[in-house]
This record gives structure tokens, C-alpha cells and sequence, in this order.
């Protein structure tokens, strides 16, 4: 059984799917309540909690591990997650990262996912970790000025890096859990190209068939209204990266190629995919 945690999201939910279709036995793991596919079990618990996937671990072979924001809700031990992991048998766990313990190794949640990773690797539990850079979703966003007033409003317009679709960390992580060759191997994951917000912007018009005005935002425009869903420190850390990337956040990796033998999809893709969020 693989057990995968953060199941009813961008990258959980296709990844999910993907095991379901492949004849895997799965759980799914979520904060709340929600559809899974035909056949998947489904574990209400929160990762902040680490003694509540218990139920979820018992007899388990293999874990997805996505933390997303429990990695940094007050009083949470993601190595506990590890530990309870190893505790119940589980043989393989293959972890998201993130690029940015390579490339921005010295802020609070990159020093912490960077420890995380150390206690897969210590753990005595088959591993893989995945880094990946930018999320293709991260264009939903804009979902809801798009459908209100066709108009993308973003920082750093004609800045960009290599975004990658969420199917993309999907399909790369069923394959370290199901394939023995991943273990203890290292993956970051960029999508095929570096693609600005302007660009996005003209592909979700593209997929919507009408026009999409994109406006510019100011730095402190942008920070205003990011900290409405975010700690400052982090909507600082990630508009430092979307307004100077560093070379090595502007590198296109090869390991989604390696990994699935095909190149990563572009993300006019993913706004054909999602062109209903923005309708």
C-alpha cells in the first residue's frame, strides 16, 4: 500500500489518480474531506499531528510525503512524520522539496526542509527527494481577476523562470515510488522553458480563446496583497526570487526528461487543462 499525503491537491491529486490507475493500493491522506478516486482509501489527519497518520501508516509499504504549509505550523515536527513512518514499516518515502534548498539554502523553511531531508536520508527507509522550482498552479492565482475582469496583475512582467506543471512532480513521484532505480536519488524539477508573467498571461488567453490584459504590479503592490494569504518573511523570500532569479533558478533541469523520457510539459499545457478555473 502507498500512502500519500497531501492527496486532494494540485500535485496529490493527479499523483493519486496515477497509482489508482497503475493497480496500487492507496491511501489518501488529507486535512479535510473530499472525493478520491474509485477504490482509495481516504485518512482524515492533520501532518501537524504526526501521531494521527498512525491509522493511515498501518501497513503501509511506501509514502508520499508533501508538507505544504503543516511544515510550518506552530509547534509541528515533520521528522516525527519520518519517524512514525519507520515505525510502521514503511520501506520507501519519497519527499517534496523544494529548489530552493539549493539555491536559497539560508532562509528559516529551506534550512528546515533541508533538515527534513536529512532525516529521510538517516532514516533507514528507502528514499528520493524531489525539488522542484515554481508551480504552474500558482497561475490559479489569477484565477478570479481573469474571470471577473480578464486581467492578469503580477510583479515582474517580463521576468521569468522554468515553472513546472503539477502532473509533471505527479507523474515523477509515482515513478520513485513504484521503480527501485530512484533510490536515493536527488531530483529537480523545472518545466521545459523560462516563461514570464506576461507570457502566462497571453497562454491562459489562448486557452480561453478571448484576450487577457495583463497589468504590472509594484513590488509593494504585489507583497500587499500576497501577505493576505501568507507570513510577510515568505511573500518577501518569494518576490525576491520572482524579481531576481539566480542563474541556477533559471536553469532548465534535465531530471523530468530523465526521470519520465519525455520532456516536461509546457504551460500553455496546464492553462488548456485548467482553462475553466479562469472562465
Amino acid at each position: 500500500m502507498i500512502v500519500v499525503t497531501g492527496a486532494t491537491g494540485n500535485i496529490g491529486r493527479p499523483l493519486t489518480q496515477a497509482l489508482a490507475e497503475a493497480g496500487q493500493k492507496v491511501t489518501a491522506v488529507s486535512r479535510h474531506t473530499a472525493p478520491v478516486p474509485d477504490g482509495v482509501r481516504h485518512v482524515v489527519a492533520d501532518l501537524a499531528e504526526p501521531a494521527g497518520l498512525r491509522p493511515a501508516l498501518a501497513g503501509a509499504e511506501s509514502l508520499f510525503l508533501l508538507l505544504s504549509g503543516d511544515l510550518h505550523s506552530a509547534g509541528a515536527s515533520p521528522a516525527d512524520i519520518i519517524g512514525e513512518a519507520a515505525a510502521s514499516g514503511v520501506r520507501r518515502v519519497v519527499l517534496l522539496s523544494t529548489l530552493g534548498v539549493v539555491t536559497r539554502p539560508f532562509g528559516p523553511t529551506r534550512i528546515a526542509m533541508r533538515a527534513l531531508e536529512d532525516t529521510v536520508r538517516t532514516s533507514g527507509m528507502e528514499w528520493a527527494v524531489l525539488r522542484p522550482g515554481g508551480f504552474a498552479s500558482n497561475a490559479l492565482w489569477w484565477a478570479e481577476s481573469v474571470r471577473a475582469q480578464r486581467v492578469v496583475a503580477a510583479p515582474f512582467g517580463d521576468i521569468g523562470v522554468p515553472i513546472i506543471d503539477p502532473a509533471d512532480i505527479a507523474a515523477v513521484a509515482a515513478d520513485c515510488l513504484l521503480d527501485d532505480r530512484h533510490t536515493g536519488s536527488v531530483y529537480e524539477l523545472t518545466g521545459p522553458k523560462v516563461i514570464t508573467p506576461r507570457q502566462q498571461a497571453q497562454a491562459i488567453a489562448t486557452a480561453l480563446g478571448s484576450p487577457v490584459r495583463f497589468h504590472e504590479l509594484t513590488r509593494d503592490e504585489a507583497k500587499t496583497a500576497m501577505t493576505q494569504s501568507m507570513p510577510a518573511e515568505l511573500a518577501e523570500d518569494t518576490l525576491d526570487i520572482l524579481g531576481s532569479p539566480s542563474p541556477a533558478e533559471l536553469r532548465v533541469s534535465p531530471d523530468v526528461q530523465q526521470v519520465l523520457r519525455r520532456a516536461p510539459r509546457p504551460f500553455a499545457d496546464w492553462a488548456a487543462r485548467n482553462a475553466a478555473a479562469f472562465r
